[in-house]
């Protein structure tokens, strides 16, 4: 497989950041509904520069939305990783790794020494990343979703960079 390229968001991504959404969304890794098509991936809280953005031969195979998730001075040595996906033609090639590993050298250049995330308990491929990337489990919030009718635990998970 050819390397993979990872680059920070751009506004000209959305319309493949968007399919991409879609075609990646699933009940047991996401907890607002799937967007309809044409919807937009960027807005006001979302913006592109959020988003590292992995390539594949040119093409939007992956991306991982990485914030300051309080956005006060006591919390600005955090950063949190809001979403991750990748194309279903292209997993288990080391795409999924390597979006991460771009958070941890992008979280130590801002300055930040801390990385956290939360995952679906329902979400045991998106774990597995996780665990094999460094991260640990911290907490668990019990029945914090209903997702298709059961209670879905939520996994918080973080690691220092």
């Amino acid at each position: 497989m050819t390397e993979v390229l990872i680059r920070v968001g751009q506004a000209a991504d959305d319309p493949a950041l968007s399919e991409l959404y879609r075609h990646t969304w699933s009940p047991d890794t996401e907890i607002s509904p799937c967007p309809p098509p044409g919807d937009p991936f960027f807005h006001e809280a979302s913006r592109p520069e959020d988003y590292l953005v992995a390539e594949l031969e040119g093409r939007v195979v992956g991306y991982l939305r990485l914030v300051q998730p309080i956005p006060v001075l006591s919390c600005a040595h955090v950063r949190q990783i809001q979403g991750l996906a990748v194309e279903q033609s292209a997993r288990y090639h080391g795409i999924g790794t390597a979006l991460i590993n771009a958070a941890i050298a992008e979280t130590r250049r801002q300055g930040a020494s801390r990385l956290t995330l939360r995952v679906l308990s329902t979400n045991e491929t998106a774990q597995r990343l996780y665990n094999g990337t460094g991260f640990t489990l911290e907490g668990t919030l019990h029945g914090e979703f209903l997702l298709d009718g059961k209670h879905v635990d939520d996994h918080f998970m973080a690691r220092q960079v």
